[in-house]
């Protein structure tokens, strides 16, 4: 039996410095600073954040400690350089994966905004420790939990999609079995693509089976068929896709091809597999069954649906409660207004996403201004609603299919949807942040 052997080896950090050493961070020597400037832009990188986000809080680190620093950032790897003088301290960081965690990265950036008013205090080896505590936070949720948020997510996207009970109640169990499963193999550190085809087929499948069983039992129709793509949504890669974009504005190109490669990695193996499961069960993508619901009623029927939509999705991000609640209520209002003005203005789809994530990420600038939460911890979540997972899926099945004016129709609306919503949050952040505005 082989055993399990790391391809990626874990950086001792505290074998780097000297930890009987109670001189305090700014007058260590350059190798100990640089220790914390790398340890700082690693962290930072593992909770998904973008690349402007994770210079900006190892350049924080570093004029505290004096050195100017030069840093390269891609998706899973950091080469810097730590500069003080004639002397120099270079290396690379490699991850082993990336993920997202918004609440570990809210204790990063409160501990690099608060590092300059202690860095005359503490050691290099108190520095470490305490980011040795962040690093080992646990999670906020476990399985079952993130399972049960998935399934409200994707239970709420399919009725804002047109869907009725029928496939609400099967999205979400669809979507509860395929995201308990992932959990599963992420934690059994199952590579990428073999935990998102698992998790899309049993979340696929069991939606299937639920309404081969209901059609047989309870006489319902094969209309309710068309839910069968929502049950697969918990896995579109909301944070990369708009991260990658928010790199590509800031001209961190590098950072922002290998994210936005990442998110066409995962929506791609998650619709094939999609569709060769809907071919195995006889399953082709249809559309839902208008519904005649007042404007007002459909309003709130939408207002409550994104909340929750919002809401589940935050917890797949290991977003705190309280966080969680107020993404939701901000995608609550940008996501309603989105709808509502596609639903009773001439205004085209893709301007209106636009509006909607700009109001979001508007939203989003003053609720940190007030609350002091990270502005992606809200933003990303609060807009992940929007992404067309429907129009991805049926994209790659007529094209799999051979049908490609099909195909090009729903693939060239998904492109302008998903260019239009980072689009709605660069713009709010050009809006309202200066250091976001300028472009050193």
């Amino acid at each position: 039996m082989s055993t399990f052997r790391k391809q990626h080896m874990p950086i001792e950090w505290h074998d780097m410095i000297d930890e009987e050493s109670t001189v305090p961070a700014v007058d260590a020597t350059l190798h100990e600073k640089a220790t914390l400037v790398a340890r700082m832009g690693q962290m930072m990188l593992s909770v998904g954040t973008s690349a402007w986000r994770v210079r900006a809080a190892m350049n924080k680190v570093a004029r505290a400690l004096g050195v100017t620093l030069n840093a390269d950032i891609g998706l899973v790897t950091i080469t810097w350089s730590c500069i003080d003088g004639d002397r120099s301290e270079n290396g690379t960081i490699a991850l082993p994966t990336t993920g997202v965690n918004t609440h570990r990265l809210m204790y990063l950036k409160e501990f690099s905004d608060g590092f300059a008013e202690r860095a005359e205090r503490y050691s290099v080896t108190q520095f470490h420790r305490i980011l040795d505590k962040i690093a080992e936070m646990p999670l906020n949720y476990k399985a079952w939990q993130l399972a049960l948020a998935s399934g409200l997510a994707c239970c709420a996207f399919t009725f804002l999609l047109g869907g009725g009970p029928v496939e609400m109640a099967f999205a979400f169990v669809g979507a509860a079995v395929g995201q308990f499963l992932r959990k599963k193999l992420i934690e059994g550190h199952i590579t990428l693509l073999a935990n998102v085809t698992a998790a899309v087929m049993a979340g696929c499948l069991t939606y299937s089976l639920l309404m081969l069983a209901g059609e047989k039992l309870f006489g319902l129709t094969d209309t309710h068929r068309a839910g069968y793509i929502c049950s697969m949504l918990f896995v579109i890669p909301g944070f990369p896709l708009i991260t990658g974009f928010i790199d590509l504005a800031k001209l961190d190109l590098r950072s922002g091809l290998e994210r936005l490669t990442y998110a066409a990695l995962i929506i791609g193996m998650a619709t094939l597999t999609g569709f060769v499961t809907a071919h195995l069960v006889r399953f082709a993508p249809g559309s839902f069954t208008e519904k005649d619901i007042p404007l007002l009623l459909l309003t709130l029927l939408r207002m409550v649906c994104s909340f929750c939509g919002v809401y589940g999705f935050s917890y797949l991000f290991n977003t705190p409660r309280k966080v969680a609640a107020t993404a939701g209520v901000i995608g609550m209002i940008a996501n309603t207004l989105r709808l509502t003005l596609i639903s009773v203005s001439p205004i085209p789809p893709v301007v209106a996403v636009f509006l909607g994530s700009l109001t979001a990420g508007l939203l989003a600038s003053l609720t940190g201004t007030f609350r002091g939460y990270p502005r992606i911890c809200i933003t990303v979540p609060s807009i992940v609603i929007m992404v067309p997972g429907m129009y991805m899926y049926k994209g790659i099945y007529y094209l799999a299919q051979a049908s490609y004016a099909e195909a090009s129709s729903w693939l060239c609306g998904a492109v302008t949807i998903v260019l239009a919503i980072p689009l709605g949050l660069i713009f709010a952040r050009i809006l309202t942040d200066t250091n976001f505005r300028r472009s050193s």
